[in-house]
């Protein structure tokens, strides 16, 4: 074999050397692209957001946004309520937890110990000027996370339609239950009514009887005589809402509710019983007749009114979907009725700031 022959077949061999080695390096890139897109689709980082964690359990269906707030004494509050939610669907469900900058740090320490899947989106109080009232002795009252629910859109801009919930609540239903609430044609949001069953038929402490209208509205006032509302409609329970955001947006309900804000610092719409319920009395007004209804059964409430524990059998809280300790004894305090149902869900702080106080048997 001449030396040219030799060259030319030391050439070949090393042409087709190289041909399969850049074959091999072509199937490694192309694997590791697919699991990058795969990593990319359970844990991307989205605007606002500072922590998206993939639940282990296997998650189906498409997603289903809540939005609940997070203010720092109440954290654990929070994470209760989201772990309640977690463990007792198989939806996949992104947790919207709106908190101040303060809070940031805390929330995500303790969710990095859990397998929450969730976004956190800081909220900030100056878009609440000339809307709320300055008045020093209602400061301790107003606290600016609980409006969190009127700017719902511009949080999850994308989203067609969201679950809100209030912190002091535990879901032992499905979510998706809740999500599916059919709501009526031209509706933006769906509500409990304060008329729907025995959880809405008891007294706020210090503020009457607010199962309607009057308990939350000056109807002496000219700018709700002009509304032609009835004072004794049935009033609703903003601690759940099953929202259309689409809606939403079409009538521009945030603006509405800002400008009746605006207008009870300049008229003082609000009754002068009104407990601390600053931010039912504009939805009242927005979504007067034009909400629709969910089931009883998905907002029993008033768990922290004073009597609870003698209105609900243990056997009606145990069916019940979701529960709600509005009112003043909230299940991480002291004397709050079916407070053990709260300590199944309750994780513990890892940074040990936050602990449930609980009456000890040498308590007077």
């Amino acid at each position: 074999m001449t030396l040219r022959r030799v060259n030319v077949l030391i050439l070949v061999l090393l042409s087709i050397a190289f041909l399969i080695i850049l074959h091999r390096n072509l199937l490694n890139l192309s694997d590791f692209l697919k699991q990058e897109d795969s990593d990319a689709a359970a844990g991307m980082i989205l605007p606002f957001e500072s922590g998206f964690f993939a639940d282990h359990k296997i998650r189906t269906g498409e997603e289903i946004p809540v939005v609940i707030t997070a203010a720092e004494e109440r954290l654990g509050a929070v994470v209760a309520a989201m772990n309640s939610i977690n463990r007792n669907t198989g939806a996949n469900v992104v947790f919207n937890i709106v908190t101040l900058n303060e809070s940031v740090a805390h929330l995500r320490a303790w969710l990095t110990k859990t397998d929450i899947k969730h976004k956190i989106i800081t909220f900030e109080p100056k878009i609440l000027e000339g809307k709320i009232s300055n008045d020093p002795q209602k400061a301790d009252l107003v606290k600016p996370l609980t409006f969190a629910r009127f700017y719902m859109p511009l949080f999850i801009p994308d989203a067609e339609k969201v679950i809100y919930l209030d912190d002091d609540v535990i879901v032992q239903g499905d979510i998706r239950e809740l999500f599916e609430t059919s709501l009526k044609a031209g509706h933006a949001a769906a509500f409990s009514d304060d008329c729907d069953s025995a959880s809405s038929k008891g007294f706020v402490r210090g503020a009457g009887n607010q199962n309607n209208y009057i308990g939350f509205l000056d109807f002496k006032k000219d700018a709700i005589k002009k509304l032609g509302m009835k004072a004794n409609t049935c009033s609703f329970n903003p601690g759940v809402i099953v929202a259309n955001l689409t809606e939403w947006k079409h009538q521009n309900i945030t603006r509405q509710l800002e400008q009746w804000m605006q207008l009870n610092v300049r008229e003082d719409l609000y009754s002068r019983t009104l407990a601390d319920s600053f931010t039912t009395p504009p939805l009242l007004i927005v979504f007067y007749k034009h909400h629709s209804s969910l089931d009883p059964m998905w907002h029993v409430r008033h768990l922290g009114a004073v009597g609870a524990g003698n209105r609900y059998s243990p056997q009606f809280v145990r069916a019940a979907k979701l529960l709600h300790w509005n009112g003043h004894y909230k299940p991480w305090g002291r004397a709050a009725s079916f407070s053990d149902i709260w300590d199944k869900w309750y994780i513990p702080d890892p940074t040990g700031k936050f602990h449930p106080i609980r009456r000890h048997p040498g308590d007077k």
